[in-house]
């Protein structure tokens, strides 16, 4: 009987990444079955996010956790020629290095296609920085709270009297890490059929205006200028938006000419169905303010279950406003297989939330993720094939490491080295 095959299980990916954004697009993959080895700088600890607050202790944190599920960590110093002759190796068997460092850095520690064909000629590079690898601004840090801000999301975010606001999650970090899984995954697709590597450039710069969409090409072609709306009110269609029940806060929509007429019969109201004000989306549109003014004080009457109760049965789209306990607990969260469990030999069992990929019907890995440089001697050995006597030397020059400090270290290597 043959064991069943994850999607990627054939892709090896060398990753140079840290933190979330880079983290966040390999571990999609990771999920689909590729193998994700990361590259952790003993010289900074490893990975940024091992040390992220509040739950953290050591170099577990809870942060680490969600991000990099199934995949291998080695520790391993590309600044030292013991170091990047190892990552040569990697590259050589490898069919991707993926990293996610300022925009400037891979051409500067030579991680390009440029810089790594000869050793692999269908290796593809993909760089995931804050504002891509060329540009003005190609040396500068890039974060999400910062391109929240440079790329107009937080001006459009918010009460129109209230200050410019973040989206309460790093939406441009997990777009981008999509963008950079999506464009990794094609980069080797055409490698494989033309045998020819590449860089693929991706950027969270790039993800952030790609995602002002609508609205700047409203801008861009007919004067519109974004703005906050009240109560988070879609631009223009007119009712979708949230609306304060007696106890809660509800989200009510009608994207379609279809929804309006059924609400107007859950409001009690049918009249408006074919009111002259209301009657069209270009109506509601010219006639906000007007028609938001009837529909709020309705609302404010009844419960939200009431309203969603009756809102759900006339098939109109709404939902509440959960908190994210309340989100974890709905039985659809449960029904989906959104949560994940791991074992960890410090926090013990862990729950933690799945990622999004579905491909096929084999279930996915569920992997807790790796302690530092825990997979020293599977990469080294099974990957890399190298001796022991090998790599005794590569660990006593340093290529991962001080040697006294290097973390996971099997015992013969340190015994190899003692007087």
């Amino acid at each position: 009987m043959n064991t069943p095959r994850l999607p990627l299980d054939d892709i090896r990916i060398i990753a140079v990444e840290q933190y979330g954004a880079g983290p966040w697009g390999s571990l999609h993959l990771a999920d689909l079955g590729a193998e994700v080895i990361k590259i952790e700088d003993p010289g900074a600890g490893g990975d940024v996010g091992r040390y992220v607050p509040p739950y953290a202790e050591d170099e577990d944190s809870l942060f680490f956790e969600v991000f990099n599920r199934n995949k291998r960590s080695l520790s391993l110093d590309l600044a030292t020629p013991a170091g990047r002759s190892v990552f040569e190796d990697l590259v050589r068997v490898s069919d991707v290095v993926y990293s996610n460092l300022r925009g400037d850095v891979p051409a500067k520690i030579g991680i390009t296609y440029d810089d790594l064909k000869h050793l692999n000629p269908r290796i593809v590079c993909c760089s995931l920085s804050g504002f891509g690898m060329t540009g003005p601004r190609v040396a500068e840090p890039g974060y999400d709270y910062v391109l929240q801000g440079l790329l107009g999301w937080m001006d459009v975010t918010g009460e129109p009297d209230g200050p410019p606001t973040k989206s309460g999650l790093s939406m441009v970090d997990y777009s981008a890490g999509f963008i950079a899984a999506i464009s990794l995954l094609a980069g080797v697709h055409a490698a494989r059929r033309d045998g020819v590597g590449m860089d693929c450039d991706v950027s969270l710069f790039d993800t952030a205006l790609a995602l002002l969409n609508y609205p700047a090409a409203w801008h861009l072609n007919a004067g519109y200028q974004p703005h906050r709306t009240r109560r988070s009110s879609h631009p223009s269609l007119v009712p979708f938006q949230l609306f304060e029940a007696a106890d809660a806060w509800i989200v009510v929509g009608c994207p379609k000419e279809k929804f309006w007429q059924r609400l107007t019969g859950v409001v009690g109201r049918p009249e408006w169905a074919h009111d002259p004000r209301f009657a069209t989306f270009a109506d509601r549109e010219r006639n906000r303010v007007e028609l938001l003014g009837l529909l709020e004080p309705l609302f404010h009457t009844r419960s939200a279950a009431d309203w969603l109760a009756d809102l759900h049965a006339a098939g109109v789209p709404c939902g509440p406003v959960n908190s994210i306990p309340d989100a974890l607990a709905d039985p659809h969260t449960a029904a989906r297989g959104m949560l994940v469990e791991t074992e960890h030999p410090r926090y013990g069992r862990l729950r933690l939330p799945s990622t999004a990929v579905r491909v096929g019907g084999e279930p996915r890995p569920s992997r807790r993720a790796p302690r530092r440089n825990e997979d020293f001697g599977h990469v080294l050995t099974e990957v890399v094939g190298l001796t022991d006597t090998r790599i005794s030397e590569l660990v006593d020059a340093g290529a991962f490491g001080p040697p006294a400090e290097v973390p996971g270290l099997p015992d013969r290597y340190r015994e190899a080295r003692q007087p």
